[in-house]
């Protein structure tokens, strides 16, 4: 198979501004050979490798150093965004000082620390109104959203009027139910009608759509109030990118550190208090990687149980959409929602919906739970080398994770698959090459319209051929078979999550999405629901681990997680951040 011809100038951005001629040249001698398919599930690893030996090495991420509180020195702590922004930075504003007094934050915080669940009863017992909750949130957004820049755009005067709506239905009995008043935040790759979705990308700066996601309308259908749109890596894969209009979202446990992603400024809303629940996308970990490294809960559901109608993709058939909450129980209340056959989503599966809260249980009695321990213990070092291996502090979580399910009834067996890598190469070639068909005539036509790491990243899918897809998907099917075989012996299965604690935000790797060990790949790859619950913490920083189930079961792993987070407080903790107000004090 014979690629294209390239221009230099593309070539010169996908590798780096500093590229030299010697590798234009090679890129280009590369892309014009044929390159001939071979069989078996190791040459996925070696396609990866060979695209990455094609398009050489692009310069690291700057460094940002001389953090002051986390914010990396030179750029703004808070950031204007027009009419509809986040709070900007003024002089004496609340944004600015509120590190150093509270005594400008004009009302109690309490509504915007409670769950859905919480805040849901307080709102059916007229004990608390969704213009006061929405107007708590905001309010805690302008407050610290400056230094966290988890949101992008604001809406307020639409927030405020679907909360007056939401109040007057209400108090004339028409409830939608658990979700009517509550508000919450989207990814910003969910499409809002009139309200301005970005992508996280200079290439869709200024866009405003005129659809709605069809995830979004579900909620909305359901009573929930849009909060605004959330900070993402460009294009749900290019990030933390610093030479974005965007800052990357920081982490509330410590802003010197990386939230994960893409579903940053998702995650990080939620674990501060910044809205009640978010919605992010899930690709290769994007919801479950955020969720951990913040500490909160985060669910893909089954491949097709949510709509995708609507929402920037980034891989047609990995990507999954699902929510970040404070707790199991909010996931399965916005589950009941978002589950539904979609008729214009080609993924969508027309199968039966349950009822998400009535099968929360507090006792595990009677389940056997696969525990996938090869994964951390042996394959991430093997596969990875040494820098994917586990903490000691993780490794005591994680086994202390077990302990607590046994003690609620479980019974728990070993857990056995392929190598982890085997999943991980097949999962992310399937998502190089569908990402860069995705974008291929823009990067051809305006690369400057893309970040570095988003360019970089994605482009490794032009040194791909038709062969390696192919092989990949095979591969795929393969091992998405054996999971689903080797879960008719046990009810759901458990794996790590992120095995350490966040790192610094300006020691994230450029390429450390494909170089580093991930424990969340699998699950997209099977099309799995899996779920992302707090286990402890390491360094002040909270640590997780996942559920898995068989398909459309979100159900089973959703009462498994909830079994767990009543047996422990995990949960129950507040990132430092959210105590500089009254309300957490």
């Amino acid at each position: 198979m014979v690629a294209p011809p390239m221009s230099d100038l593309w070539l010169s951005a996908l590798l780096g501004g500093s590229t030299t001629a010697w590798a234009v040249e090679g890129c280009r001698d590369t892309l014009g050979m044929t390159v001939s398919a071979s069989g078996g599930k190791d040459c996925v690893g070696a396609d990866i490798t060979r695209a990455f030996c094609f398009a050489g090495r692009a310069r690291r991420a700057e460094a940002y150093t001389g953090t002051v509180r986390g914010v990396a020195a030179g750029l703004p702590l808070c950031r204007a965004d027009g009419p509809r922004g986040a709070a900007a930075a003024r002089p004496g504003s609340r944004a600015r000082s509120y590190l150093r007094s509270s005594e400008n934050i004009s009302a109690p915080m309490e509504p915007a620390l409670l769950t859905v669940a919480e805040a849901s009863r307080a709102i059916a017992d007229r004990a608390l109104s969704p213009v006061a909750l929405t107007e708590a949130y905001l309010e805690r957004i302008a407050a610290l959203d400056g230094e966290l820049h988890s949101y992008v755009t604001v809406p307020r005067e639409e927030a405020l009027g679907a909360a007056r709506a939401a109040a007057r239905d209400i108090a004339a009995g028409r409830s939608r139910g658990a979700l009517h008043g509550i508000p919450i935040g989207l990814k910003d790759i969910y499409k809002t009608r009139g309200i301005r979705t970005t992508a996280g990308s200079p290439r869709y700066e200024h866009h405003v759509p005129e659809e709605d996601a069809e995830s979004w309308v579900r909620l909305r259908d359901a009573g929930a109030i849009l909060l605004g749109k959330q900070e993402t890596h460009e294009f749900a894969i290019g990030g933390p990118d610093f030479s974005l209009p965007f800052p990357p979202a920081r982490n509330p446990w410590n802003t010197a550190h990386y939230p994960a992603g893409s579903s940053s400024g998702s995650a990080v809303a939620v674990a501060a208090g910044l809205c009640a629940a978010a919605m992010g996308s899930d690709t290769g970990g994007s919801i479950r990687g955020p969720a951990a490294y913040n500490g909160i809960v985060g669910l893909k559901p089954t491949y097709g149980r949510v709509s995708r109608r609507g929402v920037f993709p980034l891989s047609y058939t990995l990507d999954h959409c699902g929510p970040l909450t404070r707790t199991v129980e909010d996931c399965a209340i916005l589950m009941q929602a978002l589950a539904a056959y979609d008729h214009q989503d080609p993924a969508s599966a027309d199968v039966p919906v349950p009822d998400y809260r009535a099968a929360l249980a507090g006792r595990l009695g009677g389940l056997t739970i696969g525990v996938i321990r090869h994964f951390h213990e042996r394959d991430a070092v093997a596969g990875f080398g040494a820098d994917s291996a586990p903490s000691p502090a993780y490794v005591a979580a994680f086994d202390t994770a077990c302990r607590t399910l046994e003690s609620l009834g479980a019974r728990l067996v070993d857990f056995h698959l392929s190598p982890l890598i085997a999943y991980l190469d097949a999962n992310r070639l399937i998502m190089l090459a569908e990402a860069y068909a995705l974008h291929e005539a823009d990067f051809r036509e305006r690369p400057h319209l893309f970040g570095r790491l988003m360019f970089a990243r994605v482009g490794l899918g032009a040194f791909l051929t038709a062969a390696d897809y192919v092989e990949a998907v095979r591969q795929r099917r393969e091992l998405a078979v054996e999971f689903a075989r080797a879960l008719t012996d046990v009810d759901v299965a458990i794996s790590a999550n992120a095995t350490g604690p966040a790192p610094r935000i300006d020691q994230v790797p450029f390429w450390g999405v494909y170089e580093r060990a991930s424990y969340t790949g699998p699950y997209n790859l099977t099309g799995s629901p899996a779920v992302s619950v707090p286990i402890g913490f390491e360094d002040g920083l909270p640590l997780a681990f996942q559920i898995a189930g068989k398909a459309f079961d979100e159900a089973g792993v959703l009462r498994v997680g909830h079994a767990f987070e009543r047996a422990t407080e995990f949960h129950r903790e507040r990132p430092p951040i959210a105590a500089s107000l009254p309300g957490h004090q």
